[in-house]
């Protein structure tokens, strides 16, 4: 027994005018800030460069994504394409990461042999690029919290924004002092801004493809609920998931009166399990398929799940 839904496009929010407008800014800021790196030699500057540089091909993922989350689901697919977000946001974040690590070491081999950066065209660049972010992140932040891709997305360019801002002070302090050290300073903050967050996003997109409960679902206190309802003797086999952001799916056995098979009443728990799920908990579970069965069927099924 289960309550059907509709897994196709419609309920989809549709982020990809967003994602398009930031994705043309951040390449256009690229291909300038690209020439600036070659021009300045500055490190803070071709960190950026190369920050910017996942983030253009990340947001190029994130927006094709957007455009496969949209289509509808088959007999083959019948999630659709909902967890290609989550698979575009995992791949942003070991990038980032990969990128961040590279800041670090490059940064400490440029403290012992800094080379001279020209100040003047390091704030230039870096201002251009400060500015380029800040329309992005206007675009993109009404929507961060909608999905795991625009999320990624939008953290981002908002690391970008922060090294672009470090490039500019670091300009300022080797123009007004002349200490080129404050270059490599500025890449150790970059990169010191990068990992960190690419790690959590690491995390919840990979526990979301190893199929963890949810964040803010706790199965304990869901067992619980289900077993208050009325005639439900034992619940197992209890399972949760999240196939995309705002999508959890439960599933669980429920054990129930044999009475019920023969009184009707069978019907009338799967409503009640399936609005105690949409309702009395943080995470709405509106997905949610159980199959209730008698007390003797337990003893033909192979145990082993929670």
């Amino acid at each position: 027994m289960s309550h059907g839904h509709d897994h196709g496009d419609a309920s989809t929010p549709d982020h990809r005018r967003r994602l398009a407008i930031a994705f043309g800014l951040t390449a256009t800021v690229l291909v300038a800030q690209a020439v600036g790196a070659v021009v300045t030699g500055s490190l803070a500057l071709l960190v950026d460069t190369a920050h910017m540089l996942t983030d253009t091909g990340g947001l190029a993922m994130a927006l094709v994504a957007a455009h496969l989350v949209r289509r509808p689901a088959t007999s083959r697919r019948t999630w659709g394409l909902r967890r290609a977000e989550v698979l575009a946001a995992l791949a942003q974040s070991a990038v980032l990461l990969a990128v961040g690590v590279y800041v670090l070491v490059e940064a400490v081999r440029r403290f012992a042999e800094p080379p001279e950066v020209p100040s003047r065209e390091l704030l230039v660049f870096g201002v251009v690029g400060l500015a380029a972010n800040l329309v992005s992140l206007g675009v993109l932040a009404g929507g961060r919290s909608a999905s795991f891709n625009l999320r990624a997305a939008f953290l981002e360019v908002l690391n970008d924004a922060l090294g672009s801002v470090g490039v500019i002070v670091a300009a300022v302090v080797i123009g007004t002092t002349g200490w080129q050290q404050a270059d490599a300073v500025a890449g150790v903050l970059i990169g010191l801004l990068i990992v960190p967050r690419a790690v959590r996003l690491l995390r919840e997109t990979a526990a979301v493809l190893l199929e963890s409960t949810p964040p803010g679902l706790d199965l304990d206190a869901v067992r619980e609920h289900l077993l208050g309802v009325e005639h439900v003797r034992d619940v197992h086999d209890l399972h949760a998931s999240l196939v995309a952001t705002g999508l959890p799916v439960v599933t669980a056995h429920v054990v129930v009166d044999d009475a019920c098979f023969g009184d009707g009443h069978a019907g009338r728990i799967l409503d009640q399990l399936q609005e105690c799920l949409a309702t009395h908990f943080p995470v709405s579970v509106e997905h949610s398929t159980f199959q209730v069965e008698p007390v003797a069927h337990r003893g033909h099924e192979h145990l082993g799940h929670a």
